[in-house]
């Protein structure tokens, strides 16, 4: 079980230029100028629209605060904490509506490949796609595989390239499989 493990604290937030939040880059695989697979956490902090990116397939949870409204092309979706993730088209106009103060949201985006992203709570079994990750949210989870228990401790991404069956236990986390 060959593991890359990242802590949300190790990394440093980047403003956005329009001065809405924040985004911390966790993975972008194989590198951040050609990445074909980018995982974030963003704090959002004012309503604004979504940066539109071409060719890329997303998937967006919220992690923490009341929640979001996003309008993907003229649709309505309310995400809370609560709600399981929701996959769209990154081209699409999205604008983001603050239900009650800032979030915090968790970003798979993917160029080329089939992203899956899934909230755990409880146990939840991961396929064997070429890219798996588990982002340990609020609290610790536990990543199952061939015999061997990967403990992580909250607001900690770990991710690998070997594509073996696993299953993830945890309160909150959330599970992603891409593809490629």
């Amino acid at each position: 079980m060959s593991w890359t493990i990242i802590s949300l604290a190790d990394v440093q937030p980047q403003p956005w230029k329009n001065g809405g939040g924040t985004t911390r880059e966790l993975l972008a695989w194989p590198s951040a100028a050609l990445w074909q697979v980018r995982l974030s956490v963003a704090e959002v902090a004012a309503d604004g629209p979504f940066s539109r990116f071409e060719g890329v397939r997303r998937a967006f949870a919220v992690l923490s605060g009341a929640g979001v409204r996003l309008v993907i092309d003229g649709q309505a979706h309310a995400l809370t904490p609560a709600s399981e993730p929701l996959a769209f088209d990154g081209a699409a106009d999205t604008q983001c509506t603050l239900l009650g103060g800032v979030t915090q949201d968790f970003n798979l985006m993917v160029r080329a490949g089939v992203p899956a992203l899934r909230r755990v709570r409880g146990r939840a079994q991961v396929g064997s796609a070429v890219l798996q990750a588990v982002y340990a949210a609020s609290g610790p989870a536990a990543v199952h595989c061939g015999g061997k228990v990967l403990a992580l401790p909250p607001h900690t991404l770990a991710w690998r390239l070997d594509g073996a069956a696993l299953q993830v236990q945890a309160d909150d986390a959330l599970s992603m499989e891409v593809s490629l």
